[in-house]
């Protein structure tokens, strides 16, 4: 018997509206990089310094808080549109301020330093933007909200995340035949390296699967990875002929950054957790425990919830907006801003991190150290 529930009333509605508007707030780095991209180039360096000094350091000052929302709060933010409208608009706003960014390097008459300000900004834009919010949208049902996200990974020239990301890493999460989950003990360095490569091949065996199990030819016109080619070939021969190889080059390398910050963030969302294997050999299913969060309050809103991932590897469907902070599952000691830098230093990494999850190995039977 299908249960029958209120009406969401106006002071709940607007709740949600407010609450939608906190995410809102992530579009001061847009502005920056507009700000930085228009000649201010006092500000070359401002939203690498805003994202990785000023929301770590907050950070540290201002722990996470486990709260959630309640039934009805869960259904108003899932009925107010706002919240989808806000990742429908980083797909013109990436694409504006790659468009600026081309057109800047093309004119030349740049310093390095502020040359490599500009790359470093685009490159968080490719990062947090082109491949984070297109993440979010590539898990929805609707087709052309997937398109949205194959829009943005194009951007980033990562347009093949979609596929392993979708129905590789969500499969294999915390096993060893995942790329995408780090080993006990493995620096981000040589996670780099190896979740790059091994996820790129990765794609390729899926796509090729899927179109056999579907009768067609594993390398024929359907092959979205063979599409991905394309496209993004594509972009750069447009790029390289209307901007120049100058522009090219930095858009290669603030492609390049922005993918180092998809897989750091990779890196510290599984690292060093792992599934057990059952009596009959095979894994079961992935638990709260395989994924490390953080509450911390900025970083949650800048990266739309990403940081609350057990609870998206729990039901990988759900919005950002639902996610749920989960009493089980593992806290980072900071923001995941934070944490993406101290793992730039494995020996300080490993001295604070590896305590925790010792810890949780003795707490949780279910969990082992991924050596």
């Amino acid at each position: 018997m299908a249960v029958v529930r209120a009406p969401l009333s106006s002071s709940m509605r607007r709740r949600a509206r407010l609450r939608a508007m906190r995410y809102a707030t992530t579009f001061v780095v847009p502005l920056g990089a507009w700000a930085t991209f228009t000649g201010h180039t006092w500000w070359a360096w401002g939203v690498p310094f805003f994202s990785f000094v000023l929301i770590p350091l907050a950070e540290l000052f201002h722990s996470g808080k486990h709260t959630n929302l309640s039934e009805d709060e869960e259904r108003a933010v899932l009925a107010d549109p706002v919240f989808d409208v806000l990742l429908y608009l980083f797909v013109p706003i990436q694409w504006g301020l790659l468009a600026l960014f081309l057109h800047r390097i093309s004119l030349g008459g740049l310093a390095t330093s502020q040359l490599l300000g500009y790359i470093a900004t685009m490159g968080i834009l490719c990062g947090v933007y082109g491949i984070n919010v297109a993440h979010e949208l590539g898990h929805r049902t609707k087709r052309w909200e997937r398109d949205l996200a194959r829009a943005l990974l194009l951007s980033s020239l990562y347009m093949h995340f979609i596929i392993e990301h979708n129905r590789g890493h969500h499969r294999r999460v915390a096993t060893p035949d995942d790329p995408a989950s780090a080993r006990y003990g493995e620096t981000v360095y040589a996670f780099w390296f190896r979740s790059i490569v091994f996820s790129w091949r990765s794609a390729w065996h899926i796509e090729a699967d899927r179109l056999r199990k579907g009768g067609e030819r594993p390398f024929g016109a359907k092959n979205e990875m063979l599409h991905a080619v394309v496209l993004q070939g594509g972009l750069l021969l447009v790029i390289g002929a209307f901007a120049g190889a100058n522009a090219l080059m930095a858009f290669v390398a603030a492609a390049f950054i922005g993918i180092l910050l998809l897989e750091t963030v990779n890196y510290i969302e599984h690292y060093g957790l792992r599934r057990k294997l059952t009596a009959t050999g095979s894994y079961g299913r992935v638990q709260h425990v395989h994924s490390w969060n953080s509450d911390h309050l900025i970083g949650r809103i800048m990266l739309f919830e990403l940081t609350r991932h057990s609870d998206h590897h729990w039901k990988a469907s759900k919005k950002y907006q639902s996610l749920a902070s989960l009493e089980e599952a593992p806290q980072l000691p900071t923001g995941y801003p934070g944490t993406m830098v101290l793992s730039l230093v494995p020996p300080l990494f490993f001295r604070v991190v590896h305590p925790h999850l010792k810890q949780l190995a003795q707490d949780h039977p279910e969990l082992d150290l991924a050596t």
